[in-house]
């Protein structure tokens, strides 16, 4: 990886010197994407639409891998194989942004997966139209169902490197409430953490409830549930431990008048390291159990775990030589450090964490943030320092979470390219 971080910085240069005129209709696929959003799972028109932009750029795709995944191939002679990954998917959230393109029904890319699409095909595009310069092969990946933590194992159950090769190296980046024009990378620790989800089923005895005495209700002993829930984390887990569990769904009822019998609950449990997240996550079965015999439920708790993914950690060379080339390319001043965060994906499973899936150990990955909060959004924001601000900006997940196109496409553009070129083997002598 050594030899990668002296990349001629003409190289870079030379491809990105066509991003201008590429950047027009890559604003045009983003806000397409945008306006169409497709939830985990149902993201065929999402796959065809980037297929296409891919095919244009003669790219040999394949659709329908694990899933509606899509994977494009573009061989350029000898070289390394560098995958770069982008996520198709959005969420089960109503858009509040306002945008002239924004999403109408029960959906919408309030994590960003519109603009990593759009900036994947970017830098296709850059790289396909430039292949004077570097050699290797480019491998494209759009992943369906990452919002449920299962789309990655499911394309390389799929056979992803046994068909499309073994990657030497596979790179993603992710969208976050930083000044757009920003990249941010981990230091020697997770950039994101571990995540399991577990739906539970607590089982009640209905009735009427005028005679609740008659009844064993199942909302009363989940709620118990949720409130023991926290003191896992208050009272169980170290201090310096990172680790949160979230109680995102609670479903009980049809009817104030009738006690159900049984209640659901969607429970999510992360952390930084796997023997955290194991005990966190014993620890919440433990608890379920607990409630449901002391409320006299008839029947044992169901437990079930929905989805897995482990912490996601970068290869440590690999990052130093893709930050270095965003610090020659970008600015030093645009590249800033990331700290641990709770949120969690399921990109880890590209590498070490999922080789009992794809059975090639040593695959290195590479991932960073990119800012995408626009400068008058940034200014308007109150806050006496920097933390203070993005505490008052939406984050992914919020309904009102929107990219400023204008200057966050063109970064996360150069930035994925940057470090393609970067892995990528020098041009082929002619």
């Amino acid at each position: 990886m050594s030899e990668t971080a002296r990349v001629p910085l003409d190289r870079h240069t030379t491809v990105l010197g066509h991003l201008e005129a590429v950047l027009r209709p890559l604003t045009v696929l983003a806000m397409d994407l945008h306006r169409h959003p497709e939830p985990s799972g149902e993201e065929e028109w999402t796959a065809a639409r980037v297929a296409a932009a891919l095919k244009a750029e003669g790219y040999v795709t394949t659709s329908g891998v694990g899933g509606h995944g899509i994977v494009g191939t573009l061989a350029n002679g000898s070289g390394p194989r560098i995958y770069l990954r982008a996520e198709l998917d959005a969420l089960p959230i109503e858009e509040r942004t306002g945008l002239p393109y924004a999403a109408e029904g029960p959906h919408t890319h309030a994590c960003g997966h519109d603009l990593h699409l759009a900036a994947l095909v970017g830098a296709a595009t850059l790289l396909a139209r430039s292949r004077g310069h570097w050699s290797g092969t480019v491998v494209v990946v759009g992943q369906p169902a990452e919002e449920t933590l299962t789309g990655a194992r499911a394309m390389l159950e799929a056979g992803l490197y046994g068909r499309f090769g073994r990657p030497d190296a596979v790179l993603a980046q992710h969208t976050a409430p930083l000044l757009a024009g920003m990249v941010a990378h981990g230091h020697g620790q997770p950039v994101l953490a571990g995540g399991v989800e577990l739906a539970v089923t607590l089982h009640g005895r209905g009735g009427h409830a005028g005679a609740p005495h008659l009844t064993v209700d199942p909302v009363l002993a989940a709620s118990a549930v949720v409130t023991r829930l926290q003191g896992i984390v208050s009272r169980e887990c170290a201090p310096a431990e990172q680790t949160t569990i979230t109680v995102g769904r609670f479903h009980a009822g049809s009817h104030s008048s009738v006690v159900p019998d049984r209640a659901e609950l969607g429970v999510t449990v992360r952390a930084l390291s796997p023997a955290s997240l194991d005990r966190a996550v014993s620890a919440v079965r433990r608890v379920v159990r607990a409630e449901a015999v002391a409320s006299g439920c008839p029947r044992d708790p169901e437990i079930t775990e929905v989805s897995r993914s482990p912490a996601t950690l970068p290869d440590a060379r690999l990052t130093t030589a893709v930050r270095e080339a965003h610090r020659r390319v970008l600015g030093a001043e645009r590249v800033t450090l990331w700290g641990p965060s709770m949120a969690t994906e399921d990109f880890a499973l590209y590498g070490d964490a999922g080789r009992d899936l794809h059975g090639c150990p040593g695959v290195p990955l590479g991932y960073w943030m990119v800012g995408v909060v626009g400068p008058r959004q940034w200014a308007s924001t109150p806050g006496a320092d920097t933390a203070e601000r993005l505490s008052r900006l939406p984050s992914n997940h919020s309904p009102r979470f929107a990219p400023h196109l204008p200057t966050a496409l063109p970064s996360a553009t150069t930035a994925l390219t940057t470090a393609a070129l970067t892995l990528l083997g020098p041009a082929a002598t002619r």
